[in-house]
């Protein structure tokens, strides 16, 4: 069975300020999803593990430098936050 994606609120009002806006990354988001929804793991989401603070948590690449993070739970995928690697990651 598939799990439902989910979108936190923080994932979606970054969204609307990072990708929405910008026709060429809208477009690779979707296309990107789309994979990620039909099980693609490896290139070119390049789907991993996070370490450290955000040990627990997973990530997947949009663009060379665009990022997904989220988390999966037995029931659910929950997209958490979406933008370049130093806005998800801090630095």
């Amino acid at each position: 069975m598939r799990k439902a994606i989910k979108r936190h609120r923080q994932f979606e009002k970054n969204f609307r300020k990072r990708i929405a806006t910008d026709a060429k990354l809208l477009g690779q988001f979707d296309d990107r999803l789309r994979l990620f929804m039909d099980g693609v793991r490896g290139v070119p989401l390049n789907d991993h593990a996070l370490t450290g603070q955000l040990a627990g948590y997973r990530a997947f690449s949009v663009s060379g430098d665009v990022r997904v993070i989220y988390i999966e739970t037995e029931a659910d995928i929950i997209f958490l936050d979406i933008g370049t690697h130093s806005q998800v990651y801090g630095g």
